[in-house]
């Protein structure tokens, strides 16, 4: 009866928060401004092409260069910040804002220690995360145990959001899907450069909410095992924005009454069934299985308002092999005081992977 009572109250402070942030119109709502014309459809086609019938497709991806600075070292590590050409392609980079054209990385190492005996996990950002800090905060205890945190900054987040955006709040549906694509394409770069450019002997990829999402789609399309390591994340954006707490953070009137489809006037419920055809493109489970899928470790919370606990299983039935691990608390509570557990996932995921032959 306490475990209930408890998990209660985690479920009712996710509400009261996203109530806080989403219902008192001290912020915009998502996608203010529609469904994103023309680059809706552009980008549906595009995301369609990340699917199954095309596994291993477009590898090697673009080979990036970051150009890098020392943030500050130590004798036993080291804080590099870089900066790189997006390496999307044309139709996409024609989509993205300039601001996004520039992606920004940082990457926490171990010194002293070869390359080739250290991990390297990529750090993708949940809704809202437009800094380093946070995930570097997670992954710094790793260190010890030889293991890097590579942390990508967001088209559309930090430096990289455009003028008219307020915070987290997109504009337009379209940029969701944009910001998912242009994240993946990056993400896969960095991993890439990560194994052959930079040595480093095992690698994974992770994050939260949003994060996880974009994490699971990266591992799923990389052709060597890699850790991927979702945490308090759905298995599509679909959950996210018509079931959980983010469903009150939706410009659903104005989706309604933008007229960029091709009636002049749809109902409510036509533009909430109209978004869940959309963010449909968005499904984990239909991606493959990741090579190795006993890497693969969610992290779940009991009692989540914004992500509820079938999306989590969807996924893991969808993908045999794959673990769930369950932390008491809500999706805001989790996110704050369960950094230890996520750090154990991280661990637990790059120990069942086989480290990458040393150069000779």
């Amino acid at each position: 009866m306490v475990a209930v009572k408890v998990g209660m109250l985690h479920y009712i402070l996710d509400h009261v928060y996203g109530a806080f942030m989403h219902r008192t119109k001290l912020t915009p709502q998502f996608f203010s401004k529609g469904w994103g014309g023309p680059k809706l459809d552009l980008l549906e086609s595009l995301i369609k092409q990340l699917f199954p019938e095309v596994e291993g497709q477009n590898w090697p991806p673009r080979l990036i260069q970051p150009t890098w600075k020392t943030v500050w070292e130590t004798k036993s590590a080291c804080l590099k910040e870089g900066v790189f050409e997006t390496p999307c392609d044309e139709q996409l980079l024609n989509a993205l804002p300039l601001e996004s054209h520039i992606a920004r990385v940082a990457l926490l190492a171990p010194k002293s220690v070869p390359a080739h005996n250290v991990a390297c996990v990529v750090h993708l950002a949940g809704t809202g995360d437009h800094s380093f800090e946070r995930r570097l905060r997670l992954g710094g205890p790793l260190l010890k145990e030889n293991i890097a945190t590579m942390v990508l900054e967001s088209p559309f987040y930090g430096q990289r959001r455009p003028m008219l955006q307020s915070g987290s709040k997109l504009l337009c549906v379209s940029d969701l899907l944009l910001l998912g694509r242009a994240t993946i394409e990056e993400a896969r770069s960095l991993l890439h450069w990560l194994d052959s450019q930079a040595g480093f002997g095992k690698m994974g990829v992770c994050g939260l909410s949003m994060g996880g999402v974009h994490a699971a789609m990266v591992g799923s399309l990389h052709p060597t095992p890699i850790a991927t390591l979702p945490f308090l994340s759905p298995h599509s954006a679909v959950v996210a924005f018509c079931e959980g707490v983010l469903k009150h953070a939706t410009a659903w009137e104005a989706l309604r009454e933008d007229i960029s489809m091709e009636k002049a006037t749809m109902t409510l419920e036509e533009a909430r069934e109209r978004m869940r055809s959309v963010l449909s493109l968005t499904d984990v489970t239909r991606f493959p299985t990741p090579k190795n899928p006993n890497a693969v470790i969610l992290v779940a919370a009991t009692d989540d308002g914004y992500i509820p606990k079938h999306s989590v299983l969807e996924l893991q039935r969808a993908w045999p092999g794959s673990e769930v691990r369950w932390v008491t608390g809500g999706h805001v509570s989790s996110f704050i005081l369960h950094n230890n557990e996520f750090r154990r996932a991280i661990v637990d995921g790059l120990n069942r992977l086989e480290w990458k032959d040393s150069p000779l």
